[in-house]
């Protein structure tokens, strides 16, 4: 916000929010209050450095902010053929109800889902069931707002995603995909807090915490931003949880023995090969397929095109 939208908004009792011409809420009794870019960087990412995607963007940003109570016109659309999969926390505790779920586990996604994936997911259902649930469910629940420029996005996840449900890699009866609307802002061990409180409203009980999770790699140095296990062991401290079990991620790679993706053990790592994220992406731009049982065929399908059709627009647009 600049300085001549404080001194218009400052004073009023309320403002109307529009998006594309259309008024969509109403901000009552707004309060006007200073950016403090450096503090709120330094504190969310532990780092203020413009290198970082979503830094970038809060620096970009008016010297101003503004909060105040929220009244909501009606649910926001955005007719891209996704609204289906976007329910409120509510319409997701209703559905939950109406299948009977006694048990509802979360799992934060912002990539396609690969075979290590599903084997986590999978083992929490055995786990849960061993535990005497009887009908433990999948939250599958895609993160489906802004996300940095390499990242693939959420129609083409979404595709990918039905693909792994069609081919019964993780079970459709046992599973509600749903779209997470927020952000992507790569914020570490700050940022899956909200993650996982979100998904607590939405009425988990359990919650998976992938391995670095809402990472991203350093701006400008050759290592990850936020150590790996940071995440987990900030969860395990984090205040506003109690209702919510968390479930630690366990590393998964590709058994050769096996030919399947499976939980790494140190013991015999011999037998494992790790498929990085940028290990895959080149595999999918050049149209090579990965160790059969990392991906299931038709998930891969969506992904290498999605890799191979970028790949052509950036060398056509050279």
């Amino acid at each position: 916000m600049t300085l001549a939208q404080k001194a218009e908004i400052e004073g009023a009792a309320a403002i109307t929010l529009t998006y594309e011409g259309k008024s969509v809420a109403i901000l009552r009794e707004p309060e006007v209050y200073d950016a403090i870019k450096e503090e709120r960087c330094s504190r969310q990412f532990g780092i203020n450095h413009t290198g970082h995607p979503y830094i970038a963007k809060i620096h970009e940003a008016g010297d101003f902010n503004v909060g105040g109570e929220l009244d909501v016109l009606e649910k926001i659309t955005w007719n891209d053929g996704l609204d289906e999969y976007r329910l409120t926390p509510l319409e997701l505790r209703a559905e939950f109800k109406r299948r009977g779920c006694d048990a509802v586990y979360a799992f934060q996604l912002r990539n396609p889902i690969h075979n290590g994936h599903a084997l986590l997911m999978q083992d929490t259902q055995r786990k849960l069931e061993a535990r005497g649930f009887k009908k433990p469910t999948l939250l599958l629940h895609p993160l489906g707002g802004w996300t940095k420029d390499d990242d693939v996005p959420l129609a083409t996840r979404i595709e990918q995603h039905k693909a792994v449900l069609a081919e019964k890699v993780l079970d459709p009866e046992t599973t509600v995909l749903a779209v997470f609307p927020g952000p992507m802002m790569y914020a570490g061990p700050t940022e899956v807090q909200w993650h996982a409180k979100a998904r607590e409203n939405a009425g988990a009980s359990f919650y998976i915490v992938g391995r670095d999770p809402a990472g991203m790699s350093h701006p400008v140095e050759d290592r990850n931003l936020y150590q790996a296990h940071h995440g987990r062991e900030v969860l395990s401290m984090a205040p506003g949880l109690s209702s919510l079990e968390i479930i630690p991620f366990k590393v998964a790679a590709y058994n050769k023995e096996k030919g399947a993706m499976d939980f790494f053990d140190p013991a015999q790592a011999d037998k494992f090969q790790f498929i990085s994220g940028s290990k895959m992406r080149k595999f999918a731009r050049e149209g090579v397929e990965p160790p059969s049982g990392f991906m299931c065929p038709s998930g891969w399908a969506i992904v290498s095109k999605f890799y191979q059709d970028r790949a052509k627009a950036a060398a056509a647009s050279n």
